[in-house]
């Protein structure tokens, strides 16, 4: 497992932009570079859901409709940190964000989009649109 500390949660007026951070630490051996890493979130009194993956080099990313043309995830595997720009914000994009470790076991496009699927979770940073 990885540790993982989110950032940049806040609030903003809708149409707004905010970049997410997510920073990796562990001592499993396991590089940064050898998981698929994902975020989600998680609105007041809902089911926690999937946002956006990526792959190990970056090379392959997904999103769920809601957020896709207004979000950009990316990695730098130097710096053991993934990332979530969000653009265009709206009310309905507030909730807490999580970050997410999967072991990808070499597979090189592996983008997993549930939650099953990963073994490693932040704590959340809280995100807040207003309208």
């Amino acid at each position: 497992q990885v540790q993982l500390v989110e950032s940049g949660g806040g609030l903003v007026q809708a149409g707004g932009s905010l970049r997410l951070s997510c920073a990796a630490s562990g001592r499993s051996g396991r590089t940064f570079s050898s998981y698929a890493m994902g975020w989600f979130r998680q609105a007041p009194g809902k089911e926690r859901e999937f946002v956006s993956a990526i792959s190990l080099s970056g090379g392959s990313t997904r999103y769920a409709d809601s957020v896709k043309g207004r979000f950009t995830i990316s990695r730098d595997n130097a710096e053991n940190t993934v990332y979530l720009q969000m653009n265009s914000l709206k009310p309905e994009d507030t909730a807490a964000y999580y970050c997410a470790a999967a072991w990808a076991g070499g597979a090189a496009g592996y983008s997993p989009n549930r939650k099953i699927e990963y073994d490693s979770w932040g704590q959340g940073t809280k995100v807040t649109v207003s309208s």
